[in-house]
């Protein structure tokens, strides 16, 4: 008989509490948003950006306001990481390398050759697996909402590379990823740690005289005037993770939230289809420059170059976790 009688009591507070939910949304005023990244307005990034804050504004009202703040106008994504973690930003959309002081997991995308093309990492991010690595920094106070786009990377320099062994000795500018390290050591060739605003003139001065880079990205830094050849590798992946801070994502009532997520998924698959497009019209516009020749490998060739970064897989596997790796390869 208890057991009959509290169950209305349950649900009352249950319906109470959702209807506080509510009065609190109303009365304190709309749900502040500050969305920072480093991107411009037209990057894929930069419109997905707008396009969240355009949808939210004509789906949620006054319930929930969006401001975007690109151009590294507020932070970088190093800084932005940690005043995310302060709530005094809510969202932000970095590389999926600069994850690597939270989450050990996430390094599986700087894996060299790890996925044959974009379709395989859109179809391990969409599995269980994938899902899970938004996850990965929730006790760290940031929680993943989507994957981004930007495209697979290729190999540029100031000479022809068709081998592994053409890449010995020179210098390339990378990301600050212990993985993205190992793999140029592993033709024995040297990376400096450099931010993206710095590349083209450490390209430019002979600081270094490679890169490795999505066409977007070369083709947006006009790579062309200092790298005269590239290389289609395709050899890895450059894409953001959507994130916000936990907490303040998780007091969101959840009928908003419901929402926002819905929007979010929208808006995940617009960015995806548009860096889709943008990543063949990048690819033409450095084609017909001609500043910089496009290098085309073989099998044989693509395949010389895996066997020679192949060793970076079990160098970090552990790190990684090998279950995790095995479920992006089946991916492909």
């Amino acid at each position: 008989m208890k057991r009959v009688r509290s169950l209305p009591i349950i649900i009352l507070t249950i319906l109470s509490s959702l209807f506080s939910l509510a009065a609190y949304a109303d009365e304190s005023g709309p749900i502040v948003i500050r969305f920072s990244h480093v991107s411009n307005d037209g990057s894929p990034k930069g419109k997905g950006a707008l396009l969240l804050q355009k949808l939210v504004k004509e789906r949620l009202g006054d319930k929930v306001v969006i401001e975007v703040h690109g151009n590294s106008e507020l932070f970088n994504d190093t800084d932005g990481l940690e005043a995310l973690r302060r709530n005094e930003i809510q969202l932000m959309a970095p590389s999926l390398s600069k994850f690597r002081a939270y989450t050990d997991e996430l390094q599986i995308f700087d894996l060299p050759f790890l996925f044959d093309d974009l379709a395989a990492v859109d179809k391990f991010q969409s599995r269980p697996k994938g899902r899970q690595l938004l996850l990965s920094m929730v006790k760290q106070g940031i929680v993943g909402l989507a994957y981004w786009h930007n495209g697979m990377k290729q190999l540029s320099a100031n000479k022809p590379l068709t081998t592994p062994e053409e890449a010995a000795g020179l210098n390339f500018r990378i990301q600050n990823s212990d993985v993205l390290k190992a793999q140029f050591a592993a033709i024995k060739a040297n990376s400096v740690v450099l931010p993206y605003s710095a590349m083209s003139k450490a390209l430019a001065d002979g600081q270094v005289q490679g890169a490795e880079n999505p066409w977007a990205n070369f083709d947006e830094q006009n790579l062309q005037s200092v790298q005269p050849y590239l290389t289609e590798t395709n050899h890895g992946v450059l894409d953001y993770m959507l994130v916000t801070n936990s907490e303040f994502w998780y007091d969101i009532p959840f009928e908003i939230r419901s929402q926002l997520e819905g929007i979010i998924a929208e808006v995940t698959y617009q960015v995806n289809q548009t860096a889709a497009g943008e990543t063949l019209r990048h690819r033409e516009n450095i084609a017909n420059s001609g500043k910089t020749e496009i290098i085309s490998l073989s099998d044989e060739q693509r395949a010389a170059w895996r066997q020679s970064m192949q060793p970076v897989w079990q160098e970090f596997s552990d790190q990684i976790g090998k279950r995790l790796i095995r479920s992006a390869q089946a991916a492909n």
